[in-house]
């Protein structure tokens, strides 16, 4: 029987409710707005395709991080039910929401001294956090107690493998993670980032190559390159489900490795990178 504790996440992880509720995983869905209106949304609010067709008619999307407020409204009922939770956050590499749910759980455990509160900084974004997550789901199901998962999961988080390509390099000069020098020359002459998410959790571009399918062959070699035998592979996507499938079946065919999960990147993520990003991960040598 599996160890009995609540696994919770937000929705930087990139994974459906409807499938975190088969692995029984608690979602907390993270805020957006839309700069010309300032309406605040949540996570999958908006179909994806509906989220990106806006983007890329001009609309901007800015994101903020959890508040100690929304974590203490999600934690507080799993513990006046007497249950151990923990919970696995989008890295502290990319927002303030891992430090914030840390405050929480830090009050809470005054509050509630007999529970277990456990916050693990996965370093993860996109699915590579879903990967993350679906790593400790296995983990509970093969019994372990909620610390020996989250210290597992802290041993294991520098395996966790993100590599990242985008379409359109606007949204990487908008988020200050390119210049904007690089960004006009860099579509000028059709070149395109290949990214990954390092040791401290930031997103940082390793190369670049001319052109959207060298990028996807040059995320593959990735995967050849590092990934250990025992791991799944998950792609998420910004609106480009076909160029998902060309990298899973590169994958597949020069790799002999099947692709698990193929999954639509958020709106969270997906306003800091923009329609046509598409990400690999799997658990690797390195990072």
């Amino acid at each position: 029987m599996a160890a009995e504790y609540v696994l919770i996440t937000d929705s930087a992880c990139d994974i459906l409710p409807e499938k975190l509720r088969e692995w029984n995983v608690e979602l907390i869905r993270m805020p957006y707005l839309f700069t010309d209106d300032g309406a605040e949304h949540l996570d999958h609010d908006q179909p994806m395709k509906e989220f990106y067709e806006e983007m890329r008619d001009g609309r901007v999307a800015k994101t903020s991080g959890l508040n100690e407020d929304t974590f203490t409204s999600a934690f507080t009922p799993i513990l006046e039910k007497g249950q151990d939770l923990l919970y696995l956050a989008f890295s502290s590499g990319l927002s303030v929401t891992c430090e914030n749910g840390k405050k929480a759980a830090a009050q809470l455990a005054e509050k509630y001294p007999e529970r277990k509160i456990r916050v693990v900084d996965s370093l993860c974004a996109s699915a590579g956090q879903g990967l993350f997550v679906y790593l400790a789901c296995e983990n509970r199901r093969k019994g372990m107690s909620v610390d020996e998962n989250a210290d597992a999961m802290e041993a294991d988080k520098m395996h966790l493998c993100h590599w990242f390509t985008v379409e359109d390099l606007k949204y990487l000069k908008r988020g200050g993670r390119i210049s904007t020098a690089t960004a006009l020359l860099g579509t000028a002459l059709n070149v395109k980032p290949v990214l990954h998410v390092d040791n401290e959790g930031h997103l940082i571009k390793v190369t670049q190559v001319h052109g959207r399918k060298k990028s996807i062959r040059r995320m593959a070699e990735k995967l050849g390159e590092t990934i250990l035998e025992d791991t799944p592979i998950f792609i998420s996507h910004g609106d480009c489900l076909e160029d998902a499938e060309l990298l899973s079946t590169i994958i597949r065919e020069e790799y002999g490795r099947e692709t698990m999960l193929i999954t639509g990147i958020g709106s969270v993520i997906g306003a800091h990178s923009g329609p046509g990003t598409l990400a690999l991960f799997f658990r690797g040598k390195e990072r």
